[in-house]
């Protein structure tokens, strides 16, 4: 039975559907609520295949969304972005390690915490964790926080910025830098606009590309050079779905439907990451390694607002 609800939930938020009159076109904070309600509820039937299919509909979800964006245009609006993600990566690791030192936290989980901070949430953990050579509790620890908090920040990131007037340009922007999961932040960025969900892809997706210089930098720090860097290889597949947009002009009803495609995609994707949390796993967080997390997120976060609200139009 709780496989059929499975399935069952996964065609509902799909399709889109009519009921009395109305349209619903499930989005991707309600498809994360869905999850999330879904967890808390059943136990998740499809454990491994849950992890592995939002993994990789993610990332082809992404390469899809490249498809609707012009290259000239998105390297314009997003130029900012990338200085400032250069500072942001390096500051947060430091403040990151910092802290996790000022609070005794487990060296190794304060570095993944920091990482998936830093950088683009659970697939730099992901990326990072096997040169640190961090154990299961470790991983969890660190997932489970970052996790947590993607959540909470799809819900409030767009009201938020709604309330102070951002531009489309700005939100995208900020939520790239302040939002730690590839998900939540494209997710963020559509819920506000088109223009919010360009910008916010690219710059996030630039900034994922720091996974390899950090594993590179860290196998120095934990001085172990016998592990592999696992480089994030559907951005530069992202870049191309995005030049041939840009060049080789794919009928409209080509485009659209990829793009279509790519936001179901990414609804789908959301709803499973919702739907594989459970209470053991928040409970299995732990105090300090959560204070950690929501400490350098609203560093992150307040920081990057006034920087984006002085300097990005």
């Amino acid at each position: 039975m709780n496989k059929i609800i499975y399935i069952a939930i996964i065609f509902v938020i799909l399709i889109p559907f009519n009921l009395l009159g109305l349209n619903f076109n499930i989005s991707p904070a309600l498809a994360l609520l869905i999850g999330l309600l879904y967890a808390m509820v059943f136990n998740n039937p499809f454990p491994k295949f849950n992890k592995k299919a939002s993994k990789y509909l993610l990332q082809a979800s992404v390469v899809g969304l490249g498809f609707g964006m012009n290259i000239i245009e998105s390297l314009k609006s997003g130029y900012d972005g990338m200085i400032f993600t250069i500072v942001s990566v390096f500051g947060v690791m430091i403040l990151g390690v910092t802290i996790g030192y000022l609070l005794h936290i487990n060296r190794k989980t304060s570095y993944l915490i920091a990482s998936g901070t830093a950088i683009c949430g659970g697939s730099a953990i992901a990326a990072v964790g096997p040169v640190i050579k961090a154990n299961e509790n470790e991983m969890a620890i660190s997932l489970g926080v970052i996790f947590i908090l993607n959540a909470i920040a799809l819900f409030i990131f767009p009201p938020i910025g709604h309330y102070f007037n951002l531009t489309e340009t700005q939100f995208g922007t900020w939520a790239a830098i302040a939002i730690h999961d590839t998900s939540s932040v494209v997710g963020a960025g559509e819920a506000f606009g088109a223009t919010a969900l360009q910008t916010a892809t690219l710059i996030k997706l630039t900034r994922a590309l720091w996974i390899i210089p950090l594993a590179l930098i860290t196998m120095m720090f934990f001085r172990d050079k016998s592990s592999k860097i696992s480089i994030p290889w559907f951005i530069f597949l992202f870049i191309i779905a995005m030049i041939i947009n840009t060049y080789c002009y794919l009928p409209q009803e080509i485009s659209k439907s990829i793009i279509w495609l790519a936001k179901r995609g990414l609804v789908i994707t959301l709803f499973m990451i919702g739907a594989s949390l459970s209470i053991s796993s928040i409970k299995n967080v732990g105090f300090k390694p959560l204070l950690l997390a929501i400490a350098l997120w609203i560093i992150i976060g307040i920081s990057s607002f006034f920087v984006v609200n002085a300097y990005i139009k």
